[in-house]
Parts: C-alpha cells; sequence; structure tokens
C-alpha cells in the first residue's frame, strides 16, 4: 500500500523496507525513502554503501529480498527492466550506454519510438514518422548537439557522448529519472555546463542521480539521501546534511568543506 504526499498525492519514488542480500550477505538493509513528484534527491555514500545496487534494484535490474519499490503509487519491484521503462522511470548508467554506429539523431529517434506508439513492424519507413523525427530534432535542441545531428554516437567527445545518453534517457517520456554519477569522467568545466543541461532537461520530473563530486551534489539536488552499510541514514536539505553529524562522521568529512569553499 502506498502512502502519500501532503497533497494526497503518491509519492513518484517509494521505497519500503527495501532489502537485498546475495547469499549470506545482505547489501541493502531496510531502506525506506520516499521522494515526491519534481524533486532532485542525489543518492551518495562511501564505496560499498550499497548505492548501485540500490539502483539495480529500482530499476528492475535486482530483484528485492524483500520490501516494496513503488512508481506514482504502483508497486514495480520484481518486474522487468523494460516494463519499469514503460510504466515512467528511466535511467542512465555508470558506463556510456549508446549506439555507436547510428548517428546521434538516429539514437534519439530510436529512443521516442516506443512512447509515441511504434511497436515492432517493418512496414513502415522512418524517415516518414514524423512526429518521431520532430521529437527528435526537439531532443537534439534540447542537449545542445543540433550541430552533430548527422555524425556518428562514436565520433563524439565523451562529454558529448553523456549529454547523449541523457538524451536517450528522457526520450521515453519517463517522470521519473535516474543517473548513475552522470558527471564521471568530465573536466570541471564539462561538469558544470553537464550539471546545467540536466537541471534543464529534467525540469518538471523527478531525479534521482547517485554522484562523488560534492560540487555537484550540493549545486543539483532539492534533497540528500545518504547511504551507508546500505541504510538511509539521513535524507534531507542539502544545508542540513552539510550540519549533520552523524552523516560528517560517517562520510562527508573533508568534502563538505571543500564544497562549502567552493560555494563562497
Amino acid at each position: 500500500m502506498s502512502t502519500a504526499t501532503s497533497t494526497g498525492q503518491p509519492y513518484a519514488l517509494e521505497l519500503k523496507e527495501l532489502r537485498k542480500s546475495f547469499g549470506k550477505t545482505e547489501i541493502i538493509r531496510g531502506v525506506n525513502l520516499a521522494v515526491p513528484t519534481g524533486e532532485r534527491c542525489a543518492v551518495i555514500g562511501p564505496n560499498g554503501a550499497g548505492k548501485s545496487t540500490l539502483f539495480n534494484l529500482i530499476s528492475g535490474r535486482f530483484a528485492p529480498s524483500s520490501g516494496e519499490v513503488l512508481l506514482n503509487g504502483q508497486r514495480i519491484d520484481g518486474k522487468k527492466p523494460f516494463e519499469i521503462n514503460r510504466a515512467g522511470l528511466s535511467r542512465s548508467f555508470q558506463i556510456t550506454n549508446i549506439f555507436p554506429k547510428l548517428s546521434v539523431f538516429e539514437n534519439l529517434r530510436c529512443g521516442v519510438l516506443w512512447s509515441l506508439g511504434y511497436r515492432y513492424t517493418f512496414l513502415k519507413f522512418l524517415a516518414d514518422l514524423t512526429d518521431a523525427n520532430d521529437r527528435a530534432d526537439e531532443l537534439l535542441q534540447m542537449i545542445r548537439l543540433d550541430k552533430k545531428r548527422d555524425v556518428l554516437a562514436m565520433n563524439l567527445t565523451y562529454a558529448e557522448q553523456r549529454s547523449l545518453e541523457i538524451g536517450i534517457t528522457i526520450a521515453g517520456g519517463a517522470n521519473v529519472i535516474l543517473l548513475d554519477e552522470p558527471t564521471a569522467g568530465m573536466s570541471k568545466t564539462e561538469t558544470a555546463r553537464f550539471i546545467n543541461l540536466i537541471r534543464e532537461v529534467t525540469q518538471g520530473k523527478t531525479l534521482l542521480t547517485v554522484e562523488h563530486d560534492m560540487g555537484v551534489v550540493f549545486g543539483l539536488a532539492d534533497k540528500i539521501a545518504v547511504v551507508v552499510y546500505g541504510e538511509v541514514i539521513a535524507y534531507d536539505t542539502p544545508e542540513k546534511v552539510r550540519s549533520n553529524a552523524k552523516v560528517q562522521e560517517a562520510y562527508l568529512g573533508s568534502h563538505v568543506a571543500d564544497a562549502q569553499a567552493g560555494a563562497h
């Protein structure tokens, strides 16, 4: 049974007593988390805390040992990844996941087809699908790759490939977006641009992101969930997480000072 926000609407994403064990080792230990629609939540924690496992449980790559995952009030735990995607949740991965031998435009068009009602058919020419082509062109503008429209994805820079993956992630119209370390491997300049891009393309959507760069976390997130040893030890605004002694002891330490210094 789902719970609701103060407005009576179900949470965009809700985890209830979520647990995951591999053999005798319990990785996720009773996680509870409720993310309202339109909120941007960053998931942080030390290496081995269970962040990637948590993402895999939410997106259907792993089935939970117990507990529930609810998307807009409907249980999705145990469903296959493609079923979860069609229900309105999309994710990116740490390793760039695109079609390298298709053009930028073709990558985006592939992403929009199912959401526009096109199923498996060999009776239509893609060039004739005006709505899919128009939507792909809109996404090209949104992710600022319109000048690279016909370039093969494999020939883009790393940052451009990450931008393309963001475009593919949102192409299907999902209202809950999971981004797994989206700025990993980027320079400071690229990271700053990418944060702005993420803000723009997730406007009005619910965002859950795993991120190690504290500058990105404090600059992007409305709320921060701190995961330590498979448990959420804090879930609050960046300001309150900064000053949480329990969080500082468990994880942040000097990262907080660095982020605060960068903010001045």
